[in-house]
This record gives structure tokens, sequence and C-alpha cells, in this order.
């Protein structure tokens, strides 16, 4: 591990190594397999007339192949791809071979029928996809998401100054504004589940050229349509060159960056909490927040966060905006930058790890939020010059603006003088004297 390139593989191998079952080398073999077997069955459900003979009995022998498929398998055929110079190739004479070891050799030259590498690539590589996001990405962020709903609740009527500008605000509550962030990761990941995992399947050049002139009767368009859906639970695209358009692959890369994107918004907000005290955290035995300053606790959970999220967006940046381009019918640039589609992934995994590492080590410093809140009674200003403005009194706001603007250390007592040398009803002047930056916080969510 020391010797890695990548701390993906390396510093934060424990983090991210349950993406390995499906973006390593291994995997990709391994899905590739799957969709070869997969499409050998297929067509087997077709009655295609060379397949006469085989028995159906022998399907789940098939099936457990794939299932079976290890790491060794996989060894044996990166041997053979020494020799083809070619890795879909490669796993196309494996098959083979385990065809000939189960008894089935007259049947062999049936797998990979009509196909090219692409209508394998562009199926297993989605397919892993989709397998990663459903089992892995979306359930850390749903995690991350109960984390949220819980603290929002917790500090759901903890009043607290607002920031506009970097300038005290009308108040807010903290609970309120964690569900900022919680309606928007909500609304992201909403669109992310909505967005179909698109594979192409259809031959050299899209048509499905081979399959129709070798049997010309046979629905072919329809076959590949069952295949898809059925077989691999993926939605086809219908008009392909040769390879997948990834317009959806590109879709889902936006939408997992603006997910991104709204934690990167997250961890400085709570960075800057952090840095005025409006959070505390935990400390742990043994641990040093400074080489040099014994005292410090710094929010590394959060800064850890930022840089892999900038990463992971870098890269679904540039996934998103060079897949969906491809010289004429095919260039091969989108088959190295796919190799990398597990990199992005996993940078965001281990921001949402570092995120949740993070919250769980905040405490609320209610001191410091209601130290900030009584320092700052000018934020009522808006509130008062409002009713003062139902009641048809002339010209509130230049009022309170006189009173406030770019002055420090207005209290409360500044706020009753001036309240009581307005001429209006006793009433409203009671009304507008129980207006404070505790309770001047809004409508509750």
């Amino acid at each position: 591990m020391i010797e890695n390139i990548s701390p993906i593989d390396g510093r934060y191998s424990k983090q991210t190594e349950v993406l390995q079952n499906y973006f390593s080398e291994f995997a990709l073999i391994k899905y590739r397999v799957f969709v070869e077997y997969q499409y050998f069955i297929a067509l087997l459900d077709e009655n295609i007339a060379p397949l006469d003979g085989f028995d159906r009995e022998e399907i789940p022998a098939i099936q457990q192949l794939a299932v079976s498929f290890n790491r060794q398998n996989a060894l044996e055929i990166k041997e053979i791809e020494k020799t083809t110079n070619h890795d879909v190739k490669a796993v196309e004479y494996f098959i083979k071979s385990q065809f000939d070891k189960q008894g089935w050799a007259e049947w062999k030259e049936m797998i990979h029928f009509g196909l090219t590498s692409q209508d394998i690539n562009n199926t297993a590589i989605p397919l892993s996809i989709k397998d990663a996001l459903h089992k892995v990405i979306l359930p850390n962020l749903d995690s991350l998401l109960v984390q949220l709903n819980n603290q929002a609740q917790e500090w759901k009527m903890i009043p607290m100054l607002a920031r506009t500008h970097g300038q005290p605000a009308s108040p807010t509550r903290l609970g309120k504004e964690w569900m900022v962030f919680i309606e928007r990761i909500e609304n992201q990941i909403s669109q992310l589940r909505s967005i179909p995992i698109h594979a192409k399947f259809g031959g050299a050049s899209g048509n499905m050229n081979a399959h129709a002139v070798t049997f010309p009767d046979h629905e072919w368009l329809k076959f590949a349509e069952n295949f898809v859906t059925e077989h691999l639970g993926l939605t086809r695209s219908f008009y392909t060159t040769q390879i997948e358009h990834y317009d959806q692959l590109a879709a889902m890369c936006q939408c997992i960056g603006r997910i991104n994107t709204i934690l990167i918004d997250f961890c400085r907000d709570i960075w800057q909490y952090i840095s005025i005290e409006y959070f505390k955290q935990k400390t742990v035995a043994g641990e040093i927040g400074s080489s040099a300053m014994p005292h410090k606790v710094n929010p590394i959970d959060f800064e850890n966060a930022e840089g892999n999220l900038g990463i992971a967006n870098a890269l679904f940046h540039h996934l998103a905006e060079k897949l969906p381009i491809s010289r004429l019918q095919r260039d091969l640039t989108d088959s190295t930058v796919l190799r990398n589609i597990g990199v992005p992934f996993a940078h965001s995994l281990i921001a949402y790890n570092s995120v949740m590492k993070g919250l769980s080590k905040v405490i609320l410093n209610q001191t410091a939020v209601d130290k900030d809140l009584d320092a700052n009674w000018m934020v009522v200003a808006e509130g008062i010059q409002s009713i003062l403005r139902r009641e048809g009194y002339p010209q509130p706001y230049e009022a309170l603006k006189e009173l406030t603007r770019g002055k420090a250390n207005i209290g409360q007592e500044d706020l009753v003088r001036f309240i009581d040398q307005l001429e209006i009803k006793d009433n409203i002047k009671e009304e507008l004297k129980k207006i404070t930056p505790f309770n001047y916080t809004g409508l509750v969510f």
C-alpha cells in the first residue's frame, strides 16, 4: 500500500476498498464475463438455430460460471490478453475454454456472436456504475442525510445570528440552516435516481448488421431491447454508433457533481462556524491538531472532504464534457477515460465519510452563539421598521438607518430609548420592545 501512487489505493484504501467490487480491473473483467454469459443465455431463449440441441437444463450451470468467477479466472484472462492484445477478445477466448471444459464446444462459436467489444464494455461498465451507485454511493448519502436531519431536529429551536455578505443580519435558526443543505441534497438525489442508466448494444456500427444478415427473419431489435432491459436491468440507447453516446452518464456525473458542490458549500460554512466558535470539536486521545501548537483542534475532516470533493468534481466534469464526444462512428478516447470512472466515485466516498466523521465530532457552543446574538441588537431593526410601516409611521427605514447603520455596540437599551421617543401608541411601543435577537427568527420549520 505504501508504494501506491494514488491515495485511493494507499492512504484511503480502507475507505475505498468497497468500490473495488465495481471499478477495479478485476471488476471490469467480471462484469464483461457476466454480460457474455447473459448474452449466450438470451440467445438460447430466442431458439437461434445453431443452438438447437443445447440442453436448456444446463442454463443454471452457465449462470453458476458467471457467479463463481474469481481472481484466478481473471488472471487467466489477463494471460490470454498478452497474446491477443485485446481485452474483450481475451474474455471471449476464456469463455470458449470454459465451454470446452463443460462439454459445450459444439456451441461455443455463438459466444460473442455478432458483437463488437463495445457491446460488452458499454453494458458491463454501466452495470458496474449502477451497482456502485445503488449499493455504495446512495446508501452513504442516505446515511449522511440521516445525520444531518438528526442534528437539524436537535438544533431546531436554537436561534443564531445570520450573516449576509459576512455582516450580522436578521437572526435564523441553526436547525433551519441545516435544512437548507438537506433540501438541496435531497433534490439532487431525487434527480440522480431518475436518470436512466443507458447501455449500447447494436453491433459494430450500432445497426446490428451481423445479426440481421445472418438471421434476417429474426426480430433482433426486439431481442436487443429485451436483453438490455430484462437480462441486465439497464436502458438501451436505440440509435448509437459503435459506442454508447454517454449523454445519460454525463448527466449522472453532473448530478453527482452538484451534490458534491452542495457539500463543499456546507463544509465551508461549518468550517466558518467552527472558526467563530459556534461549534467545538470532540478531542480524541492521542490525536494531534498541530505539530507546533498543542491547543489546536483543527476542522480537518471538513477540510479533507472539501479537497476530495474538488478532485472528484474535476474528474466528473471532464467525464461529462469528454465522453459524449467521439469522432464519427468511433474513436478510442472514451476507453482510457472510462477506465478512470471509479476515481471520482472513490474521492466522493472519501469525502462523504469525512463529512460524517466531522459531524460526529462537533459540539454546539451555545454560549458563543448566544453571545453573538446579544452583541448585535441592531439586527432587529428590520422587524421594528416593518411594524412601523404597518402603522403608517413616516420614513421608518430611514429612522432605523440613522440609528444603526455602520455603528457598533447598539444594545437593547439603545433600541428601548429609540422606541420610547417614537410618536406611536404605547401598545405598539410594547410590541416593538418584545422583539429581541433571540425571538426574531421568523417561522420555525
